[in-house]
């Protein structure tokens, strides 16, 4: 019965143009409200997935490091025991350190990340080569894929030039000998092969080389790593991987999903969600006045029917659902046109590409865009408690009103 009322008194005449119009507009205000709130965090969900894609042509899907310092022993029985974890489908071992680069009178700073034959099994770096090949061989010298970064602040040509690139490394545990600098360091030539592009995070930040060429720049031993890479198979659960190759490895180890490997950006990308979504939800905030408005000029204009209806023995709880449920019809309307509207646009934007990217040096040509259900069912929990909330105060208003039948 409560229904019944509200939908009669949204979808009958009003005595007075203005109260239609009105609620019209807190119905097209809720629509716009929840349209924007779906199509920017679709956007939103766009860009994470985009850099998510990134992100793991470079990095595992877990990793483990050492919890403390900057190398782990890792025996070969121990390795064993990690391809041997349910859901574990390749495993890389590596070194990476800072070094400094110089080709003839160009040098740079950059990352030298010594990986060996599996690691292409646990990142798609190989498939990201603009330029000559991935191979890291050995057989005519040391090779190295570079990023195309680094590339273009050493000023190499990978496909034409067969000048070797020095590589220097502190040694550890020397001290600096200012008449003999050379004794403090270690140098080490590789030949440039290949350059890949990725994100410009990585490009001018890493080079690849063998594993066995770092562990002899850096005078490690063979089981001696800073890192190992983990692929998992596909279904696989992370967070039991994860356990498992904590419980297996112990506490002189951290192991890291890709989100906690990187968890500057993804956190950035979350709180600029989040904020986003406070903001845009000032429109809804907005409408939630025309509904104020539009509900105390119907209960103005029902003032009759409240009488009869108490006259009749109707307590206020039930008045005040009434008014409540108009109010929620009309969130209701806006929200369903909304969502409607958010999903129409989105689907426009990719198939076609509608809005695109200022300027022409990003990898994409327009805004990525990618609907989440958890999107869909936020904004709507957000419309019915705003609803609510601006029902409450006109439907109380109503459950108050005395009886007061007059003879006309």
């Amino acid at each position: 019965m409560i229904w019944q009322f509200a939908q009669r008194y949204f979808r009958a005449r009003k005595s007075t143009t203005a109260i239609n119009i009105i609620a019209w507009v807190s119905v097209g205000a809720i629509a716009v409200g929840a349209a924007s709130l779906i199509t920017v965090l679709s956007v939103f969900n766009g860009f994470t997935g985009l850099v998510k894609s990134l992100y793991s042509s470079f990095y595992p899907t877990l990793k483990v490091v050492p919890a403390k310092g900057k190398t782990m022993l890792l025996t070969d029985a121990q390795l064993r025991e990690v391809a041997a974890i349910s859901g574990v489908a390749h495993y890389s071992r590596s070194v990476e350190e800072k070094a400094v680069l110089r080709n003839q009178k160009e040098q740079t700073i950059a990352v030298v990340k010594g990986v060996d034959s599996l690691f292409p099994q646990v990142a798609s770096v190989q498939n990201k080569i603009v330029r000559g090949q991935y191979d890291l061989s050995s057989a005519n010298g040391y090779q190295a894929v570079f990023g195309l970064g680094v590339e273009n602040a050493l000023g190499i040509d990978v496909e034409s030039s067969f000048i070797p690139v020095n590589i220097y490394m502190p040694r550890r545990d020397a001290t600096f000998n200012a008449a003999m600098p050379e004794q403090s360091i270690h140098n080490g030539i590789v030949y440039p092969v290949g350059t890949f592009a990725i994100q410009q995070d990585f490009d001018s930040k890493y080079v690849l080389v063998d594993l066995a060429f770092m562990q002899q720049l850096l005078d490690l031993a063979p089981g001696e790593l800073t890192s190992l890479e983990i692929a998992l198979k596909p279904g696989a659960s992370e967070n039991q991987a994860k356990r498992a190759l904590q419980a297996l490895l112990g506490d002189g180890v951290k192991v890291q999903t890709r989100m906690e490997q990187n968890a500057t950006i993804y956190n950035v990308m979350q709180t600029e969600k989040w904020v986003t979504y406070i903001f845009l939800s000032f429109i809804l905030v907005i409408a939630a006045f025309n509904m104020v408005g539009s509900l105390s000029m119907l209960v103005i204009e029902k003032q009759k029917d409240i009488t009869i209806l108490k006259a009749m023995g109707a307590r206020e709880s039930l008045i005040r659902r009434i008014f409540l449920s108009e109010g929620l019809i009309i969130a209701g309307a806006g929200s369903l046109i909304g969502l409607f509207l958010a999903v129409t646009i989105c689907l426009l934007q990719q198939q076609y590409g509608l809005v695109k990217l200022g300027g022409g040096s990003f990898l994409i040509d327009a805004y990525p865009v990618e609907m989440h259900l958890s999107d869909f069912v936020l904004v709507m929990v957000t419309i019915i408690i705003i609803g609510i909330l601006a029902s409450w105060y006109p439907a109380a208003r109503a459950a108050r009103q005395p009886i007061a039948l007059k003879a006309t």
